[in-house]
C-alpha cells in the first residue's frame, strides 16, 4: 500500500473536503480524487461519503482514521529517535507552557537547560492548557508546564511546586504599607484582571464566588506584561503569582488573608509516550531548580 495515499487520505479528513486537501497538497483536484479511490479499492471499502455538499467519513473511514493516526504517531517518535543521541550531543526540545509563568520561572529554566546543553535545539512556546494539552496528545509538543487540573486522563503530571497568587501592585500604591489584605478591603480595590481564556482568572473568579466578593474590574487584558506596565502607572492593582513581584523593584505583592489563592505547578506529557533524552534532561532541571524554590 502507497503510504502517499494513506497521507492523502488524512488531508481530505481533516480538510473536510478535496477541494482544499489538494490545495493544501499543491496537486489538482481530480488526481486526488483519483488516488483517494485506488485506497478505498486497495482496502475493499468506502472511506468518504460523497453524497452531500460536504465530504464526510464513513464509520469506515473513522475507525481507519485513528489507526492512521496511531501509525503516523509512532512513525514520528521512531524518527525522532534515530535522531536523539543519548548524550545530548544533538537533538531537538518542544516546550510550552502557561503564560503565568513566563515573568518568574520559564527564564531561569530555559537559561540553565541551554548552559547545559547548548547543542539541543529547543522550540519554546506560551499557549493556553487546553493548548498545551492538545499539541501533547497530537504528540506536536515533548513537554508542557501548566497546572494540576489537567482534563485529559491520557496526559501523565508530574508536581513541582506550590504557588500563591497574591495582589500585586506598584511600590508607589498606597497600599504597599500594609502586610496582608483583608478580602472586604479587597471588595473597595479597583483591579485589573486577566481575561477569562486564563485559567488563572477562572481561579481567580472561583476564588470571588467561594468568598462573597464583588470587587471592581476596571480592566482585562490578555497579556501579563502588558498588566504589569499598566498597574506601574496607575493605582489599579491586580492578582498573579506573588513570585512575580520578586523580579522588578518597583512591583510589591501582599497576599490575602485569612484565605490565599494556592495552585500546583505540574510538568505533563503523554502517557506512554517516549521520553526522549531531551526531555529527561529538562525534566531533570526542572526539578532541581523547583525544588530550590521551594525550599527558598
Amino acid at each position: 500500500m502507497n503510504i502517499r495515499y494513506i497521507k492523502y487520505f488524512v488531508a481530505v479528513a481533516e480538510n473536510e473536503g478535496f477541494t482544499r486537501a489538494a490545495n493544501a497538497l499543491y496537486i489538482s483536484q481530480p488526481a486526488l480524487s483519483q488516488q483517494i479511490k485506488l485506497l478505498e479499492e486497495s482496502l475493499g471499502t468506502q472511506l468518504f461519503d460523497r453524497s452531500g455538499r460536504n465530504v464526510r467519513l464513513t464509520d469506515a473511514g473513522e475507525v481507519y482514521l485513528q489507526y492512521v493516526r496511531s501509525a503516523f504517531q509512532k512513525l514520528e517518535e521512531g524518527t525522532r529517535a534515530i535522531h536523539d543521541v543519548e548524550n545530548l550531543s544533538r537533538g531537538s526540545l518542544r516546550i510550552a507552557f502557561t503564560p503565568t509563568f513566563t515573568n518568574y520561572l520559564i527564564g531561569p529554566l530555559i537559561a540553565e537547560f541551554y548552559n547545559r546543553y547548548p547543542k539541543i535545539n529547543i522550540q519554546v512556546q506560551e499557549t493556553s492548557q487546553e493548548k498545551i494539552e492538545k499539541l501533547l496528545l497530537n504528540n506536536d509538543l515533548d513537554i508542557g508546564i501548566a497546572f494540576d487540573d489537567v482534563q485529559s486522563p491520557e496526559i501523565q503530571t508530574m508536581p513541582l511546586l506550590k504557588e500563591n497568587l497574591g495582589l500585586v501592585m506598584a511600590r508607589h500604591h498606597p497600599l504597599v504599607q500594609q502586610k496582608t489584605l483583608t478580602l472586604n478591603d479587597l471588595n473597595h480595590e479597583k483591579l485589573i484582571l486577566l481575561s477569562e481564556k486564563f485559567v488563572t482568572r477562572k481561579q481567580i473568579n472561583y476564588y470571588f464566588q467561594e468568598n462573597g466578593l464583588q470587587p471592581s474590574i476596571q480592566i482585562e487584558a490578555n497579556s501579563i506584561s502588558a498588566i504589569l506596565e499598566i498597574i506601574r502607572r496607575t493605582s489599579l492593582i491586580t492578582i498573579l503569582p506573588a513570585e512575580i513581584s520578586n523580579q522588578s523593584h518597583d512591583l510589591h505583592s501582599i497576599p490575602l488573608i485569612p484565605k490565599e489563592i494556592q495552585r500546583t505547578a505540574v510538568l505533563i506529557h503523554r502517557k506512554g509516550g517516549r521520553l526522549s533524552a531531551a526531555t529527561r534532561a529538562f525534566i531533570k532541571i526542572a526539578e532541581e531548580l523547583f525544588k530550590e524554590k521551594s525550599r527558598g
